[in-house]
């Protein structure tokens, strides 16, 4: 499982097996987990994370959005 990205307590990370989902990012940290699709970006799940801290872990999905397009798009597409 890849991860992308740390910050603020937060691992942002995908699994090496989901490429037949739409692009999205799993994110754990806080004592919960999110995960969220990327184009366009939404919450896909939630579990025992904060309003607060989803709105924190979203913000820093939308700073570093190219980032990990780019990196699903490396690791999904050389693993076919």
């Amino acid at each position: 499982m890849p991860t992308v990205l740390r910050k603020n307590g937060f691992r942002f990370f995908f699994y090496s097996n989901e490429g037949t989902e739409p692009a999205h990012i799993h994110i754990v940290g806080r004592n919960g987990e999110l995960k969220v699709w990327m184009n366009p970006v939404a919450i896909a799940k939630t579990y025992n994370l904060s309003p607060k801290d989803q709105k924190e872990a979203i913000k820093i999905v939308l700073e570093n959005r190219q980032l990990i397009l780019d990196k699903w798009e490396e690791w999904h597409e050389s693993n076919r």
